[in-house]
């Protein structure tokens, strides 16, 4: 029984409607999943060592350089190996959220500045530190600083937080420069580039060109992927504070942006602050309509859904040539809430940056804060936990990601269309399912840009998938969707679609693609195009069969024999074990446990409340925070989950009480 269960949840995707579709030929097979490609190793700490990862930098012979939260730097020779040897290379430092290395020191920032540490007599210890640039603070716990990346020209990039001054819940840049993007030299110089940030945990230099990961809260819908430009604002306001500075080169100045956009300073009957919720049926704005007043306005390459992928987004690397097969050249990006990564692939669309995100691997025994690539392939990744809280048993750790060399079923790549999207695979589809239009679903939807911490999804909209043309190779599918949006989120599922060689589903048979922009060129003609659903043919054969059905059905009733109690087989109940496939497809495991506290509660904790499947299904849907007043992380709405997999998922829970 437990083997039947667990196969039928890891096809849970074979809907009737497909099998309706495909014919008695076709059959499904058991579909590996992301662990079965991409295996996690625990790098081995000594006893008594705390890492709370808070930089990784690999230096020239392979040695890795760790950063601590704690204020330590080692350096840890032989990392890859069984028995890596941690050297300390330095400590008494203020919160190190970041290191790199350059001609043969290494540079990291602290809470305050930007500092080079260098063993100048060769004994494996720093021993000279020398400030390169140091930035105000006003002492307020969250101006916490990130970095530095290594620009092309030798020059080093920061980012630094705002505040959390009273009341919390209005973030803002109490002394100079928080909140933006610093370029310094390595002579001491330092060049104001960007404003708009606002928790900029995750910095990457990609191809020369910088970019950040930015965390939901006030004014910031979702997370997201920015391209940072000089002079560019991306999406907070606070730092607007400083633009009359004269090194500033964002112009655009507070009182022009509140004078559209109110910033939302409520207070109640006795004059105290009040922390402004989201309202409902109200007229609102997007990051896109304000862009139309403000140009330096810079939008999101990619949005990362809040609670699909990760609530607290982090590190940003490139996949090197080589590395993690199809996959190579595309974008990396971490989360330290969700414990996992994702996977983000970019293309330029009149001139921006714009693109898809994707799951790619998830269950990190902490919070993934920063990721650094081993010179065998692999990937370092730094975690922790403390304060900030994050999925996962441990607080902090070091583990390596290894790629086993074989190419899982996936959409390697979404590029925009005129008319749709074009899919490109990793491995060829089955071209009878691919050619199904019940294989695919496209919906799209936005977020509210206003002052109050993160968006639900708004205008969100179903769209009609009117064709698909399957190259002959079986590498790509490009669709025609009727209702394509500028400035939305389009969520591509690709349910129905199967491995030609196996028939396997896909490892991730869903992505985001955030089109700020509708690329210009010839669309398709339906002539060329399939538009064939096995979802109509089964609709029509539900219709026909209904009346043979009801005809029949007392006399089968009345023919049947009651079974006797103890003739009745037990069902059995599913485990977690059983339930963890679809649970991690549909993102549950990345904040909850069966058992205990995470950044959620344990489904156990949900039983007890004593709703009813619907209602549990509706909660997924519709989250309520305040039936959970002691989790500082909202649970956010989660309609991508379809609703028979969140009423299995619903009666799993029940089961647990």
């Amino acid at each position: 029984m437990k083997n039947l269960g667990r196969k039928f949840l890891r096809n849970v995707l074979l809907t009737g409607a497909l099998l309706a579709g495909l014919g008695t030929g076709a059959k499904a097979q058991e579909s590996p999943m992301e662990e079965d490609f991409f295996r996690m190793m625990r790098v081995s700490t000594p006893e008594g060592v705390l890492l709370e990862v808070g930089g990784l930098t690999v230096l020239p012979n392979g040695d890795l350089g760790v950063s601590t939260r704690r204020g330590d730097i080692y350096i840890i020779e032989n990392p890859t190996s069984a028995r890596p040897f941690f050297r300390k290379f330095a400590f008494g430092l203020h919160e190190v959220l970041g290191l790199a290395f350059k001609d043969g020191a290494l540079y990291c920032a602290q809470r305050g500045e930007l500092t080079k540490l260098t063993d100048t007599d060769n004994d494996g210890k720093a021993d000279l530190f020398e400030t390169v640039y140091a930035w105000p603070l006003s002492g307020n716990y969250h101006e916490y600083s990130f970095g530095p990346k290594i620009a092309p020209d030798g020059s080093f990039f920061v980012s630094t937080n705002l505040g959390f001054p009273d009341p919390w819940w209005h973030a803002k840049s109490l002394v100079p420069w928080r909140g933006w993007m610093l370029r310094i030299t390595p002579d001491g110089k330092m060049e104001p580039w960007a404003t708009g940030l606002r928790s900029p945990a995750g910095l990457g230099m990609i191809d020369g060109e910088l970019f950040y990961a930015e965390n939901q809260g006030d004014w910031v819908g979702s997370g997201g992927i920015w391209h940072v430009k000089k002079g560019a604002f991306t999406v907070h306001p606070a730092g607007l504070r400083w633009t009359d500075q004269p090194q500033s080169p964002v112009k655009l100045k507070q009182e022009p942006f509140f004078s559209l956009l109110d910033p939302r300073n409520e207070v109640n009957e006795r004059g105290e602050p009040v922390k402004p919720e989201n309202r409902q049926n109200e007229e609102f704005v997007t990051m896109a309509d304000m862009k139309k007043q403000f140009p330096e306005l810079q939008l999101p390459a990619v949005w990362l859904p809040h609670g699909i992928y990760g609530i607290s987004n982090s590190e940003i690397v490139k996949i090197p040539e080589g590395h993690f097969g199809p996959f190579e050249g595309q974008l990396l990006v971490g989360d330290q809430g969700q414990s996992k990564i994702m996977r983000v692939v970019l293309e330029k669309v009149n001139g921006e940056y714009q693109g898809m995100a994707f799951d790619f691997r998830s269950s990190f025994q902490s919070g993934v804060l920063r990721m650094a690539w081993a010179n065998d392939g692999s990937l370092f990744v730094g975690e922790t936990n403390r304060g900030w809280g994050s999925a996962g048993d441990a607080n902090q750790g070091l583990q390596r990601l290894v790629w086993n060399s074989k190419v899982p079923f996936e959409m390697r790549m979404v590029r925009a269309m005129p008319d749709g999207f074009e899919i490109e695979f990793t491995t060829p589809v089955d071209k009878k399912s691919a050619e199904d239009l019940a294989s695919y679903a496209v919906e799209s939807f936005t977020y509210k840009y206003h002052a109050v911490y993160g968006s639900p999804p708004v205008n969100q909209k179903k769209l009609a998938v009117r064709g698909v043309k399957v190259s002959d190779d079986g590498m790509r599918a490009r669709l025609v969707v009727d209702g394509l949006r500028e400035g939305y989120i389009h969520m591509l599922r690709l349910d129905g679609v199967r491995a030609r060689n196996n028939y396997y589903t896909l490892v991730h048979p869903f992505g985001y693609y955030t089109l700020n922009s509708i690329p210009a060129g010839e669309k398709l003609a339906l002539k060329e195009v399939s538009t064939r659903s096995s979802a109509a043919t089964a609709s029509q054969s539900a219709v026909a069969s209904k009346t043979t059905t009801s005809n029949t059905k007392a006399s089968t009733a009345a023919k049947k024999t009651p079974a006797k109690p103890k003739e009745a087989a037990a069902k059995e109940a599913l485990t977690f074990n059983d339930m963890k496939p679809l649970l991690a497809k549909n993102t549950c495991l990345a904040c909850h446990n069966a058992d205990k506290k995470q950044v959620g509660p344990a489904f156990k904790e949900i039983a007890k409340r004593k709703y009813t499947n619907k209602q549990i299904v509706e909660l997924i849907y519709n989250p309520k925070p305040e039936n959970w007043p002691d989790y500082a992380t909202p649970m956010p709405p989660m309609p991508q989950v379809p609703e028979a997999e969140a009423l299995k998922i619903a009666a799993w829970i029940n089961s647990l009480d």
